[in-house]
């Protein structure tokens, strides 16, 4: 079985799944940081499909970065200047041909995340 990576984005201040988040996955070989794609999260906090599917998959070094500032001033419906959050970059290595999954769970002035299931 190949590898893929998922994640789930979790509102722990209003205890709900954060809608609408913009997530970038990148690759890093070296010096070097490649974009791979793209995705908003759904109303379940998730993205549609995974974030690297199957046949994208290969053991590295990636990065996930979450715009959780954007999301934080939207959700709580005014923008403080500075942000507390504002981008969260998760740097993890991906080893084995196996699933992934990286959480996060948000408050506007914490966040946390672990290897899922």
């Amino acid at each position: 079985m190949a590898g893929y990576l998922t994640t789930h984005i979790l509102d722990t201040a209003r205890g709900c799944p954060a809608v609408g988040m913009a997530i970038e996955l990148y690759r890093l070989e070296g010096e070097t940081r490649t974009l791979l794609a793209t995705k908003i999260t759904n109303e379940d906090g998730r993205t549609d499909g995974a974030i690297l599917p199957r046949e994208e998959f290969s053991p590295g070094i990636y990065e996930l970065v979450f715009y959780a500032g954007a999301y934080l001033d939207e959700a709580e419906g005014m923008q403080k200047e500075p942000r507390f959050l504002d981008t969260i970059p998760i740097r993890f290595g991906m080893s084995e041909e196996s699933h992934y999954h990286v959480p996060l769970l948000l408050s506007p002035y914490g966040y946390s995340t672990y290897r899922g299931s």
